[in-house]
């Protein structure tokens, strides 16, 4: 046998190999990237602001002071989660930064401590993770977010009352288990003494959250997955 046919005999099974060969390796790859481990829970904190908006403030962003969160969320698909946030922060305000005339002898400021316990559901808008445990997920996630929860509120005339939170944000996956969240969620209450007064001007209203006072929050939190789930249980991809 010549060099010259065992030179081609070598180039050919070469052609037949090489591309068995990344296939193979390809296919190792992918089935690996898909059995990463899949996180029930997730558990974080979070820092903001929080602004109160009522008879002494209609300002959203106005006067914000320091807000801080605990958070825990169960999974309930690459999609959506629900959750309980356990938040602390502080309102505050005075007549005299008003920028109305109130009916009140002497000005009025309070400084007054928020204490909230919240339920809630979010939506993202396409399957959230790394890629590698769920096939089409994205490590970069929009949400939105609504929920209901209690808050006590300190200071004159306090006493605890119902939120409706209602909000928006993003989720980044910053690592296989590690999730960086920056969020908007404005809280709605039926209550008008979280500054510590109440109908100022005497006039009735009718409506659940009319002429009420609310606060919102402008957050940065990180969370970390924990429970994994089964590998050999039914998963979200199947």
């Amino acid at each position: 046998m010549s060099e010259r046919f065992r030179m081609k005999e070598n180039v050919i099974w070469g052609r037949r190999i090489l591309p068995l060969l990344i296939t193979f390796h390809l296919s190792l790859f992918t089935a690996a990237a898909q059995d990463e481990p899949e996180y029930k829970m997730e558990a974080g904190a979070g820092i903001g602001l929080v602004a109160y908006t009522g008879d002494f403030n209609g300002n959203l962003l106005k006067g914000m002071q320091p807000w801080g969160t605990l958070i825990g969320k169960y999974h309930l698909s690459p999609r959506s989660a629900i959750g309980f946030n356990l938040g602390m922060g502080k309102i505050k305000g005075s007549s005299s930064k008003a920028d109305t005339w109130y009916p009140i002898e002497e000005p009025y400021e309070f400084d007054n401590t928020l204490t909230e316990g919240i339920f809630r559901y979010e939506y993202n808008f396409w399957a959230y993770g790394t890629g590698q445990e769920y096939r089409g997920a994205r490590r970069l996630a929009p949400f939105v977010t609504i929920g209901l929860g209690l808050v006590h509120h300190s200071g004159e005339n306090s006493g605890i009352t119902m939120s409706l939170p209602i909000g928006a944000g993003v989720k980044y996956k910053i690592g296989q288990r590690l999730n960086l969240i920056a969020e908007w969620v404005f809280r709605l209450t039926p209550c008008d003494e979280l500054d510590g007064r109440k109908d100022l001007y005497g006039i009735k209203s009718s409506g659940l959250f009319k002429n009420t006072d609310c606060y919102s929050v402008l957050q940065l939190a990180l969370t970390y997955d924990i429970w994994m789930k089964c590998k050999t249980c039914h998963n979200d991809r199947d």
